[in-house]
């Protein structure tokens, strides 16, 4: 178990189109572990092999929604390999959204608000679910990750500018 670096903008890798996993094996189930250990550090709700430097279709997610009697957040770890979208909602809506990769910068971005979805977990098991609400705009926020795509980029240019200015400023700083 290991903590990766994680690559931030303008790292041209994040630009990579990753490829599919080819064999769910006892390798990738160690870098899977080892992604979970890095977004838990972070802290981040999900992350992307591209992320950490391998262009590979896997990501990660864990919305740590719920809380246990202390008020720690309930970890609900769950493994994305060769993910795609088969369905979209024609409902959108709209999310805050942040980035590791993008590190303390927010924006609203509007994505489809369900997603019909089919992927392999870490066991090679094969899943097809209808997701919604934060999970929905979670997974299509990695998975844009895997074609090289940020959040940012689904912003204006002007907006995109003025964000990318402020993480400029607070690199500079400090």
């Amino acid at each position: 178990m290991a903590i990766l670096p994680i690559l931030e903008i303008p790292d041209p890798v994040l630009k990579t189109v990753s490829t599919p996993v080819d064999a769910v094996d006892d390798d990738l189930r160690a870098f899977i572990s080892d992604m979970f250990d890095t977004m838990y550090a972070a802290p981040g709700i999900g992350l992307a092999a591209i992320q950490v430097g391998v262009p590979k279709q896997v990501l990660v997610i864990d919305l740590q929604e719920d809380e246990d009697e202390e008020g720690n957040a309930v970890r609900c770890p769950r493994v994305f390999i060769n993910p795609e979208i088969l369905e979209e909602s024609e409902e959108e809506s709209v999310y805050n959204e942040g980035c590791l990769s993008v590190p303390e910068q927010y924006a609203d971005v509007v994505r489809p608000a369900a997603v019909r979805a089919r992927w392999l977990d870490e066991k090679g098991e094969s899943h097809d679910e209808q997701l919604e609400g934060l999970l929905a705009t979670c997974l299509q926020h990695e998975m844009d990750h895997l074609e090289g795509i940020l959040f940012v980029d689904h912003l204006s240019r002007l907006k995109r500018d003025m964000l990318l200015k402020k993480l400029t400023k607070l690199r500079r700083a400090g």
